[in-house]
């Protein structure tokens, strides 16, 4: 039987919103939020949280116990290494690959990702919805990867900015993996909805506050923007870090 582990890398150091995983979205963490809605996806079979050996994410360790979750912790910027070793050490078949700023995460969007996945496999490397180009809002990104060939990336990858990013290399081989992407049925791409600045957090912020919980979907947050139009300004003008 093929085993699927999501593996979320999550760690308090960040660039433009340090400790952002921790910031309380309508009573719970960010990481909290994020691991309920994958842990509704149905094509999960565990979902693990692989941080750092740093002192500074002993806080997410010590929140993974709390809550029972498995973690795994790992070099802090060789993310390829923390990735192969937790799926290693969790017997993976399949990653799942999902950040801890995506607190808009949506199981539905992961099961599609996956899904889709099993349903070319064996002939499959690898699949996410940011491919053949993005339409989901920035935010949902799933991608899931045949153990072996993340492997290979771990053998073979000596870009160390790629390997912080972990499928840089699978994605920049196409002659080596086979590659495939699913799509949304219209083009939301402009919508950023991850969390990597004050400004992304007060957006999300404002989403968590109308539902109060995490148990709405992403066509429930669409629905609501329709209706506040005016929210998506607020953090429109941020520009995502190119690898």
């Amino acid at each position: 039987m093929v085993r699927t582990v999501a593996i979320i890398q999550a760690r308090m150091g960040s660039t433009r919103l340090p400790g952002k995983v921790m910031e309380e979205l309508a009573g719970e963490p960010m990481l909290v939020r994020v691991v309920q809605r994958v842990n509704r996806a149905q094509t999960i079979d565990k979902t693990v949280i692989a941080t750092t050996t740093s002192s500074s994410d002993d806080i997410i360790a010590d929140l993974c116990e709390s809550q029972g979750w498995p973690c795994f912790r790992g070099s802090e910027e060789d993310v390829l290494d923390r990735y192969y070793k937790a799926a290693v050490f969790y017997k993976a078949d399949v990653v799942v690959r999902i950040t801890s700023d995506c607190p808009l995460i949506d199981p539905v969007v992961v099961d599609r990702v996956v899904s889709e996945f099993m349903r070319l496999a064996p002939d499959v490397d690898y699949v996410s919805n940011c491919l053949p180009e993005r339409t989901f809002p920035r935010g949902l990104d799933t991608e899931a990867v045949r153990f072996e060939a993340l492997e290979q990336a771990w053998r073979e990858d000596d870009n160390p900015a790629w390997r912080e990013h972990v499928t840089t290399y699978i994605k920049r081989n196409l002659e080596l993996f086979n590659i495939r992407g699913v799509t949304a049925e219209a083009n939301y791409s402009e919508m950023r909805w991850t969390v990597d600045t004050p400004e992304d957090l007060k957006f999300v912020c404002r989403i968590y506050s109308h539902f109060g919980n995490d148990k709405f979907s992403w066509r429930d947050a669409l629905h609501l923007l329709a209706w506040h139009p005016e929210w998506l300004e607020i953090n429109r003008h941020i520009r995502q870090k190119v690898v």
